[in-house]
């Protein structure tokens, strides 16, 4: 097994997620099998008790892990299906080490930090590498490691003693160090300053660890004489020594990295250069291209506007795979997405009295969008928008999409406006509530937070064929998809609502859970108790995303004709008609502080789009 650290100086939010993902792509388009590793140096557990303010979105796995955003992003570069251990975090690997105190494996020794925690990191590395995540037999040729934080976080000082030594024990030609740092440019002078990266390598060096190569984020390529500089004073060839300079999107990352031959660096560092191939980024360059055309100014098609009614507006990380499923559906559609980020509890009538500005823009922004977004959440400030929102798209037949949450108040909006239950309401935010249309499901805990949802991939049976789902889905019998939520859909109260209209097309394996709903009288109107979003890919957008785009742009029949997403990709769509060969991926842009968002906003905190 082979190794490549990627590492991050001088400042968080450089990016490290994205040059991490970019050089497993092209080491996977040199012909090698890659897998990946995001070290999360907080005690935390996991990511699935954070706030979507602090930590951005929580990412789900198939066996229900919740890590960290990143992992989506490796799966969505890679196409690979990751696992809950190949997030690590201080909370895991210290339990690890107390549990076998606790049980007398270290026969009444002094457990300290060295050598048994950093022993923890190491063993666990290797174990979690071996793990197939490409869907093939036996471990990959080559395990990324994203260290979180910066080089100097008293948190991380044990991951990188550990990672010091692992260099030291798999040997030279196993391990590869990729430094990830800021060289600013100073407005009054405008000349590229390279004295914090170089304290950064000194810092990185005296605690054990040396750099193969340094990937230099500046907001432009780096001068000769500055790479010079580097060189002599970090002790990195010049030729190892690459910028990734800001571009129009991420998708140009990996391209930037194989224009500057860093994959010829790493495969020489990791003695590969026999094995691998040249890397075929034949595909990758065309759906950049694609992406950039979309996004000219001078485009003539018209955008497909989304409204997202959410929560946590505030960050768009917070949705950020939910913003990549969209991106990938609009690419497929050969539409520029513009995402109208609307605060639900905007759209309520305490706000009109309290902030009648900010409740007139927010319905604005509503009424001119071309489709409905309602996406998953927690807590009850803003259920009343997003009810609102779902009653607006319903009555006025826009499309509409919900998730998990935003599933959940379709029905209860339905069951308000339709039924009459006008005091209808989920057991969350009402737990007396004479009509419970969303109860807490049985087997949850109402007493430990963490990981007790109902978290990772289970199977939706389709129980009605001639449904837009299904359809969507290519008329499979079931489909696979990630959950996390607590609380589902009553099934006491399903007859009542399906003989009003409202379809429960997709149930669990026992028939009693809903999982997805339909109004068959609606042009798209669709919701659904998991989250598609993490399982959107490039070229193989998420069903129910290309099924809300296709509907926004007027492209819904075809797409039902095609009835499945990767034939409609084979095709293309270009104003509802077939067209050439359509190559995307979905990652966005990379904002001013290094994150994945994809998101531009127009610093009103209300409405962004994707460039």
């Amino acid at each position: 097994m082979k190794y490549v650290l990627v590492t991050g100086g001088v400042v968080s939010g450089l990016g490290k997620g994205v040059a991490a993902s970019s050089i497993g792509l092209l080491l996977k388009e040199c012909g090698l099998r890659v897998t990946s590793i995001k070290i999360d140096p907080y005690l935390n557990m996991d990511a699935g008790t954070m706030s979507p303010f602090e930590h951005g979105e929580v990412f789900v796995l198939d066996d229900g892990g919740e890590v960290d955003l990143d992992l989506g992003n490796y799966e969505r570069f890679l196409d690979i299906k990751l696992t809950r251990d190949n997030n690590i975090t201080t909370g895991k690997i210290y339990q690890s080490v107390i549990e076998k105190e606790r049980k007398g494996d270290y026969l009444g020794k002094t457990v300290q930090v060295v050598p048994h925690i950093t022993d923890a990191i190491q063993e666990w590395i290797e174990r979690v590498s071996m793990i197939p995540v490409d869907g093939k037999e036996g471990p990959a040729d080559v395990c990324v490691i994203e260290l979180g934080g910066t080089i100097g976080d008293i948190e991380s000082m044990p991951f990188i003693e550990a990672l010091g030594q692992f260099s030291y024990r798999v040997g030279l030609g196993n391990f590869c160090l990729v430094h990830v740092s800021l060289v600013p440019v100073l407005n009054v002078v405008g000349e590229q300053k390279t004295k914090p990266t170089q304290h950064s390598v000194k810092l990185l060096r005296g605690l054990g660890l040396t750099p193969n190569l340094l990937a230099c984020r500046s907001t432009k390529a780096l001068d000769e004489n500055v790479k010079t500089k580097l060189s002599q004073f970090c002790h990195v060839a010049e030729e190892n020594i690459v910028t990734l300079y800001d571009v129009p999107n991420i998708w140009h990352v990996p391209l930037l990295l194989r224009d500057q031959r860093a994959h010829e660096a790493i495969l020489k560092g990791l003695n590969l250069l026999g094995v691998a191939r040249k890397p075929d980024l034949h595909e990758w360059t065309s759906r950049t291209e694609v992406y950039d055309i979309l996004h000219d100014p001078v485009g003539v098609k018209p955008p497909v506007k989304i409204a997202m009614v959410g929560k946590y507006t505030g960050l768009s990380d917070a949705y950020l795979s939910v913003l990549k499923a969209l991106l990938h559906a609009s690419v497929a559609c050969r539409r520029k997405l513009i995402v109208e980020w609307i605060a639900a509890a905007d759209l309520e009538d305490a706000t009109a009295e309290e902030a009648p500005d900010a409740y007139k823009a927010a319905w604005n922004l509503l009424k001119s969008a071309d489709g409905v977004l309602v996406p998953g959440g927690f807590g009850d400030r803003g259920v009343q928008g997003k009810i609102l929102a779902a009653k607006y798209a319903r009555e006025n037949k826009v499309p509409f999409l919900g998730i998990c949450l935003g599933m959940q108040i379709a029905v209860i909006e339905f069951a308000r406006s339709v039924l009459g239950l006008h005091n209808a309401n989920s057991t969350e935010f009402d737990p007396e509530t004479s009509n419970p249309c969303v109860i807490f499901m049985p087997e949850g805990s109402k007493t430990h937070m963490g990981g007790t949802m109902r978290l990772g991939s289970r199977r939706t049976y389709f129980k009605v064929a001639d449904c837009k789902s299904a359809k969507l889905y290519g008329n499979a019998r079931f489909v696979d998809e990630r959950h996390r939520h607590r609380y589902e859909v009553n099934p006491d109260m399903v007859s009542q609502l399906e003989s009003a209209g409202l379809s429960f097309v997709g149930r669990d394996e026992s028939g009693q859970r809903m999982e997805i709903i339909e109004l068959p009288s609606h042009p798209y109107f669709v919701g659904v108790q998991f989250h598609p979003e993490f399982k959107s890919r490039p070229g193989k957008p998420s069903a129910v995303f290309l099924g809300l785009i296709a509907a926004a742009c007027g492209q819904l029949d075809t797409v039902l004709k095609y009835g499945h997403a990767s034939k409609v990709l084979t095709n293309g769509l270009s104003n509802g008609k077939p067209m050439g060969k359509v190559h995307q991926n979905g990652n966005g842009i990379k904002s001013s502080n290094g994150s994945l968002n994809g998101v531009y906003s127009n610093g009103n905190g209300v409405h962004n789009s994707v460039q």
